[in-house]
């Protein structure tokens, strides 16, 4: 059986990171991995093998022949050929091993527990807890929202990414609207373009705050030039990035921190976890930006409480709204703080 083993990226959907190019091997041989035989003719004579297979097999990518040969999936007139760069000779023989990535086997469904707040024919608005990865990436190739939502949805095999047009991240708990139509993600995915989906998040942050209770954020995002693991404020003028704005308002303070309500008007990646960061507000367990366990908090406190938005079938306004998660609720209280979900504006 041929694996299905993509040759191009994921379409983008605005808003996502793109699908990684890069491709991860079982360690062991796949049970239906197909053989194939090649015989090198006078085009191929004296090219690379990378470059020969690659002409042979033009359905696969080269990076994914390359890493079939670092595999040992790649046999050139019986032995086993490891070196990409190694040339070819007319009349040499090939035997490719054609082995399913990790990759190709992650968009499978599995049943799981969704706690879904809003559904129609349309679309559903679901509470996501934190901990759970939304999309399949290195390192999380199974057990994701995605695949989910494939085993709740027939439909959601026939779209991009099953619906999903935006993201949380993995410990970002909270409301996630996701499409059940290509019409419906389409309108998605526009909407949050033209800044049409309203969303708000609660957060609880290092330090008490001082100052004005409400204070715009309006500083370019971009790959840290430091650590490429981290997003950071950047200036455009010497940097890669894309502008980016956060409405952070005051709801409550202590002495060991606050308690914010942040409204995004950008989408960029760990937008308020950085601009909060770059306030001298880093969030309560975000090591990556600089905060630190405390109160009881071992994930970033971060949620996603607000969902509002037009109903891009209906026109009906939806506005819905996910409670505060228990460990954000005890960690208020060992501050000695309150939360009262009617205090945000909206």
């Amino acid at each position: 059986m041929k694996p299905t083993l993509p040759s191009s990226p994921v379409p983008e959907v605005p808003g996502l990171p793109d699908a990684s190019s890069e491709f991860d091997f079982d360690t062991d041989v796949a049970p239906e991995a197909e053989l194939r035989t090649l015989s090198m003719g006078l085009a191929q004579h004296g090219q690379r093998l990378d470059r020969a297979l690659a002409d042979t097999v033009p359905e696969f990518s080269r990076s994914y022949l390359q890493q079939l040969l670092e595999q040992g999936a790649v046999r050139l007139n019986g032995a086993v050929a490891s070196k990409a760069a190694q040339r070819i000779k007319v009349g040499d023989q090939v035997l490719l091993e054609m082995r399913a990535t990790l990759q190709s086997q992650a968009f499978k469904p599995e049943p799981m527990a969704l706690e879904v707040v809003y559904e129609d024919a349309d679309l559903l608005v679901l509470h996501k807890p934190a901990g759970l990865v939304v999309h399949p990436a290195p390192g999380n190739w199974t057990g994701t929202l995605l695949n989910g939502l494939l085993a709740r949805d027939a439909q959601a095999s026939l779209m991009p990414r099953a619906g999903i047009v935006h993201r949380l991240d993995k410990d970002t708990s909270g409301l996630m609207v996701v499409a059940r139509n290509r019409r419906t993600m389409d309108a998605l995915v526009q909407m949050i373009a033209a800044r049409e989906v309203r969303r708000q998040y609660l957060a609880l942050a290092h330090r008490p705050w001082q100052g004005a209770a409400q204070r715009s954020v309006n500083a370019p995002i971009g790959r840290d030039p430091r650590n490429r693991l981290r997003m950071a404020v950047v200036d455009l003028a010497l940097h890669a990035g894309k502008t980016a704005k956060t409405d952070v308002q005051l709801l409550a303070k202590a002495d060991a921190g606050c308690l914010v309500q942040c409204t995004l008007h950008t989408g960029r990646t760990h937008q308020i976890r950085v601009h909060m960061a770059h306030i001298g507000h880093p969030l309560l367990a975000d090591a990556l930006y600089g905060g630190s366990e405390g109160a009881g908090m071992q994930r970033q406190a971060l949620h996603a409480f607000r969902l509002a938005f037009t109903h891009p079938g209906t026109g009906q306004a939806l506005d819905l709204r996910a409670p505060l998660p228990v460990d954000m609720q005890q960690a208020l209280s060992l501050w000695g703080l309150g939360y009262n979900p009617d205090l945000p504006k909206p």
